[in-house]
């Protein structure tokens, strides 16, 4: 697995938004969806707000790969399940994004059962 730079990775953090691309099967990408993310202790995560049932989640799911764009850093990507920071991943997502219904949503345990890490290829 490779690592995120430090300046790549800051870059990411101070963007309001990731535009997440899934790679299909046949090595084309889907169009982007926007997401919120989180980085914690050196790693970018994100969460589907509509849990299973949402559509750029099951595309990241089929092949694990695809691409991000952030805070003018483009990278392909893998993506993969990691429930280890739950906790100070629901933590991050109210400090940058506050504590309105859509953070409640992204914090649900609907949500944080899609919680993804994302890894530079």
């Amino acid at each position: 697995m490779s690592e995120w730079s430090a300046a790549d990775l800051a870059a990411i953090d101070g963007a309001d938004e990731v535009r997440v691309a899934a790679r299909r099967p046949d090595g084309t990408l889907r169009a982007a969806t926007i997401v919120w993310h989180v980085v914690i202790d050196g790693a970018l995560f994100i969460r589907s707000v509509r849990g299973e049932d949402g559509a750029w989640y099951r595309a990241v799911r089929r092949t694990g790969t695809g691409t991000i764009d952030a805070g003018g850093v483009h990278a392909g990507v893998s993506f993969g399940p990691d429930d280890s920071q739950d906790g100070a991943i629901d933590r991050a997502y109210r400090v940058k994004y506050g504590h309105g219904s859509a953070v409640q949503a992204i914090t649900s345990p609907v949500a944080t059962a899609t919680t993804l890490r994302i890894d530079p290829q």
